[in-house]
């Protein structure tokens, strides 16, 4: 008998069928917000109610902080061993796998990216962050300090307490375990405000957490506007951090809340404009093109990392600004629920403003569009933009200063090696950058003089949980990922203690 292959899954079906539950998670179970109030979550496909999702307020943020405050302090977590931990963890990352299917489909109705994506990188990324945490957990030591004879110093690593996280639309789940998995597995109890765009998967993720035996309290989710659910958040006098990723401009608004609440620590994860850069040497343009077209235009271009701004030595300009912008005929908007859609949906209409927008003033101000610049699918009900290209770009205009966070690349023209270090760092942000070039020398000497937090040689966005990510200046503070967001989420004490000479 001959093998027999699994019949294709009808997307379309099972999104009619889905009735997702939008209420808070808080305590361990399933909460209406205390004033009652919701707000419709509808999805960027076509427009489509979703759920009724709880609005989170002040109210609500009081009694999911209070839940995690007393699972902190009572130590049904914290007090657990790491290797105790580590077992719960891992079983969420299963429990996480085990409904791969269910979370995938949540993720692409509530934010618009290819079911092809949701499924394939999302959710399995997720559930790896939160395993390698895990299993983390019980291989980081303690340290003893090189004091005198008479003397034991020792530094621990402690549970920082509780743990405020704020995640974006654009990878709702990938962003959530960046901050659940360190602080989950060193200790803390957390609190996650998704974004108001896209909080089905971080609700579904918390009952699943619960499913798997984490206690009680030790991780709630309140949705809710930023304005409302995440001030307050932010401003909580008994919140000790706030993990952050989303805008610069908010980002501000979070060091602000600490100054006038607790102090707290604040890590941001922000923008970026990340300079991609191109030299004549370049042993394989062609591969440098496709390599920048897929990485920009993936995700519909919404990745704080995207390869923006992609700055070509004036000898090869033409030749890759024409590559690229052939490139784009791969990526034009399709229904996120078929199989073989690469690129989806802008997340809501708000977004897709902004986008057109800016389209619109890089033809004001003189850049020449190779592709692209449109709406697209506008009889669909859904929020679409056609992956373009603009070509003679320069480093004053608009859309080469500002992160747009939409399908729109900028190629700018360099002579010189000093002149594109130059060019590629002034930017207020400083994510991630590339080089491309044959010359070992140069790829060394341009990497160390780019600031931006990861520097990708001859690729771009190859990526694992075991290295750091974040960046310098306006793209914010601290790591995610590694073993260095433990640093995060964590407090390190000295504890002395005097050793009295041998009688004699």
């Amino acid at each position: 008998m001959g093998r027999t292959t699994a019949a294709p899954i009808d997307w379309h079906a099972r999104a009619a069928a889905l009735q997702p539950d939008g209420r808070a998670v808080i305590d361990g179970v399933r909460v209406a917000a205390a004033s009652g109030a919701t707000f419709d979550c509808a999805s960027p496909i076509d427009g489509r109610k979703l759920a009724d999702v709880a609005r989170g307020q002040a109210a609500d943020i009081d009694a999911a902080v209070a839940s995690a405050r007393r699972a902190f302090a009572d130590g049904r977590w914290a007090h657990q061993s790491p290797a105790a931990r580590k077992r719960v963890l891992l079983r969420f990352a299963d429990k996480l796998l085990a409904a791969k299917e269910e979370l995938a489909l949540l993720e692409t109705l509530d934010m618009g990216k290819p079911i092809r994506y949701s499924l394939a990188v999302d959710v399995p990324a997720a559930a790896r962050c939160i395993a390698w945490y895990a299993e983390a957990v019980d291989k980081v030591y303690d340290e003893i300090a090189p004091t005198g004879p008479q003397a034991l110093a020792l530094i621990t690593r402690e549970p920082m307490g509780v743990i405020g996280a704020i995640v974006p639309w654009n990878y709702p789940m990938i962003m959530a375990a960046w901050k659940l998995g360190p602080a989950l597995a060193a200790g803390d109890s957390v609190v996650l405000k998704p974004s108001e765009k896209s909080p089905l998967t971080a609700l579904r993720m918390a009952e699943l957490a619960v499913e798997a035996g984490l206690p009680p309290g030790v991780f709630n989710v309140v949705p809710g506007y930023g304005h409302e659910a995440g001030e307050a958040l932010a401003l909580h006098m008994d919140v000790d951090a706030i993990g952050f990723t989303g805008s610069t401009r908010t980002g501000r608004r979070m060091l602000e809340y600490a100054g006038r609440s607790n102090l707290k620590r604040v890590y941001n994860e922000l923008g970026g404009k990340s300079a991609y850069v191109v030299f004549a040497d370049c042993d394989d343009l062609e591969r440098a093109a496709k390599t920048a077209a897929g990485s920009m235009f993936f995700n519909q271009g919404e990745s704080c990392n995207a390869p923006s701004r992609v700055l070509v030595q004036a000898s090869v300009a033409e030749e890759f600004a024409a590559r690229v912008a052939a490139e784009t005929v791969k990526y034009l908007p399709a229904d996120p629920l078929e199989a073989g859609t690469v690129m989806g949906a802008i997340v809501d209409d708000i977004q897709l403003r902004s986008v057109l927008g800016y389209i619109e003033a890089g033809k004001a101000e003189g850049a020449v569009c190779r592709a692209g610049g449109t709406q697209a699918r506008t009889d669909s009900g859904g929020y679409y933009v056609a992956p373009t290209v603009f070509d003679g770009v320069r480093n004053d205009m608009k859309i080469a200063r500002e992160e747009i966070f939409g399908p729109v690349m900028s190629v700018l023209r360099f002579d010189t090696e000093l002149d594109v270090i130059a060019l590629a760092n002034d930017s207020p942000y400083g994510l991630q950058a590339a080089v491309w070039t044959a010359n070992v020398h140069r790829a060394h000497r341009v990497a160390r003089a780019l600031r931006a937090g990861t520097v990708h040689v001859n690729q771009y966005d190859e990526d694992d949980i075991t290295v750091p990510f974040g960046g310098y200046k306006q793209s914010g503070n601290g790591r995610d990922k590694s073993l260095h967001a433990f640093d995060k989420y964590t407090e390190l004490k000295t504890t002395w203690l005097r050793i009295e000479p041998a009688a004699s």
